[in-house]
């Protein structure tokens, strides 16, 4: 286990068989590679979810260790360590608290009609291109891109440059490379979404709409409020994880269709059926969901599933090898879009550090869905090498052309 690199682009591409074995070996692994221990099977990774002494907090730690005077490092602690998934309790209970009152389940729902508005839209596009579509770029990026930015007041016009900011930011937040030359972009690209975020929230203060952003600037508890720099710290962490794992996750979901057509045939015919559409989405998020894993820091010496592990050292949970656990699926390598228990999957995490997003990728995915098996019917991937991103933490391919059905 040790000399297996988990950072190797071959595994990421493909880490399942490894991630099999592993699971099948010792609950809690130390890896060279990662320079961290490695949590893999489903009830283990479970608790150690819930394990208090394994910290979200990695940032702090970072830049106290990196910083030395450097401003570019040190903004982006100050701006990225107030991000909800970075901060413990109490913090992080205050914190989601009062970012959890702006997405209430009534206030995702009123998205419904503008989603199916925007998956009509992209739909006709990616149809119109033809042979020159390809899916992440026509659809599975800009859906969630563009309803994010609709959540956040956000004309679709500036998308693009947000989009860039987030890039520049994830070389940061995502890569664990060594580059020193990753901080300045990084904290350039943080200034700039910091400075255009705070031109929205001081426009909606004054004439406030019914926008997500606009329930986030009232959101209160009693006479506590979010701060302007928790209010950024809020935007730019909904537009950075708002929309890459949902990407990953449409485009993950039409790659297990074509891989098993007989399962694409039956969601095509069953898609309206109560109940049907969202268990094949939970069944596609833990086949093969946009996350192989997650970190975190012991904040204390503490026993992790019977091993020691020491204050400051990393450990990784590995939801993509619970998800496919045999202890806890039966038959986990199939993709069984009517399997029973889908909705166990822990790919979006498990306790107080769920992902809020979920219910928002769920809610986008049954309604794309549906029309995505109308309308590309017929349709199928082209051939192609599949490019996949270089992280643990959101995984997916960077292109999938397609091909129109042959006239």
């Amino acid at each position: 286990m040790a000399g297996i690199d988990l950072t190797d682009p071959r595994f990421i591409a493909d880490p399942y068989p490894a991630l099999a074995e592993l699971c099948r070996g010792a609950p809690v692994q130390w890896n060279d590679s990662l320079a961290a221990w490695c949590v893999f099977p489903f009830h283990d990774v479970r608790a150690a979810f819930r394990e208090p002494a394994l910290s979200s907090d990695r940032i702090r730690p970072f830049i106290r260790a990196k910083a030395g005077g450097d401003p570019d490092i040190a903004y982006l602690g100050d701006c990225i360590g107030l991000w909800m998934v970075f901060n413990d309790p109490p913090v992080h209970a205050r914190l989601r608290k009062l970012v959890q009152m702006a997405f209430l389940p009534q206030a995702i729902e009123a998205l419904r009609p503008a989603v199916a508005a925007e998956v009509d839209r992209l739909l006709a596009g990616l149809v119109q291109r033809g042979r020159d579509a390809d899916f992440v770029r026509d659809f599975a990026y800009p859906l969630p891109a563009n309803v994010i930015a609709l959540m956040l007041g956000v004309p679709r016009a500036d998308v693009d440059q947000l989009k860039a900011w987030s890039d520049e930011l994830a070389r940061f937040v995502l890569s664990s490379v060594a580059d020193p030359g990753k901080y300045k972009p990084a904290a350039d690209a943080l200034r700039g979404m910091n400075a255009y975020f705070a031109g929205i929230i001081a426009v909606r203060r004054t004439a406030p709409g019914d926008a997500i952003i606009d329930r986030l600037i009232a959101a209160h508890d009693g006479d506590d409020l979010l701060t302007l720099d928790e209010l950024l710290a809020a935007c730019v962490l909904l537009l950075f994880a708002g929309h890459e794992t949902t990407t990953h996750f449409l485009s993950s979901g039409l790659r297990a269709l074509e891989a098993h057509p007989e399962q694409r045939r039956r969601l095509a015919v069953n898609v309206a059926a109560p109940g049907i559409l969202r268990t094949a989405m939970q069944e596609f998020l833990r086949w093969d969901g946009p996350i192989i894993a997650v970190s975190r820091v012991a904040a204390a010496d503490c026993i992790v599933s019977g091993q020691p592990v020491r204050a400051g050292e990393r450990v990784y949970l590995f939801p993509a090898a619970a998800n496919r656990d045999a202890r806890a699926f039966a038959a986990p390598d199939q993709l069984d879009l009517t399997r029973a228990d889908a909705n166990r999957m822990i790919t979006f995490g498990f306790g107080p550090h769920i992902c809020l997003g979920l219910h928002l990728a769920l809610l986008e995915g049954e309604v794309a869905w549906p029309r995505l098996l109308d309308r590309l019917a017929g349709w199928r991937i082209a051939p192609h090498t599949p490019e996949f991103t270089t992280t643990l933490v959101v995984r997916g391919v960077t292109r999938l052309p397609l091909a129109p059905p042959a006239a």
